[in-house]
């Protein structure tokens, strides 16, 4: 790592420390050539989670994404805030936990349709008609009669 004043391409670091639970490292570093400190962040890079979509396009995940499509499913229900932020957590985690490079959107619906049903009934059918695509009444009475 080269000095930010001088260009040097030597340091020594005098001090380290854990941020962020473990995430990320801080490092104060002092410059070789002129004796200045700098500060440097590390943080592990991993691979961006894909999600496949059901035409075979891949996108990045998208927290926000997830999370309004939740919260849409939510409108006007007594479900709190930290409830739809706990599970748009959950869910991430458990994307991350599997440790695959891509993901299809119908397991990431899956999981929230598990959760919302377990939350709040009318968000969960809110959302499984979106995400199932009912093409007619009879499927969805049958969604709801299922319940």
């Amino acid at each position: 790592m080269n000095c930010p004043y001088c260009g040097h391409p030597d340091d020594k670091v005098v001090d380290s420390r854990a941020l962020k639970d473990g995430a990320a490292t801080r490092r104060r570093r002092e410059c070789l050539g002129c004796g200045r400190r700098f500060t440097t962040y590390e943080y592990i890079e991993g691979a961006p989670l894909m999600v496949v979509k059901q035409d075979g396009r891949r996108e990045p995940f998208d927290r926000a994404k997830l999370k309004g499509g939740i919260v849409i499913a939510c409108a006007k229900r007594l479900v709190a805030s930290e409830t739809i932020e706990q599970m748009v957590r959950e869910i991430e985690e458990q994307c991350y936990e599997k440790e695959a490079v891509e993901m299809s959107s119908a397991e990431i619906g899956a999981m929230v349709m598990t959760r919302l049903k377990a939350v709040d009934e009318v968000a969960y059918i809110r959302f499984a008609s979106v995400y199932r695509r009912f093409q007619d009444a009879g499927e969805f009475r049958r969604e709801v009669e299922n319940l």
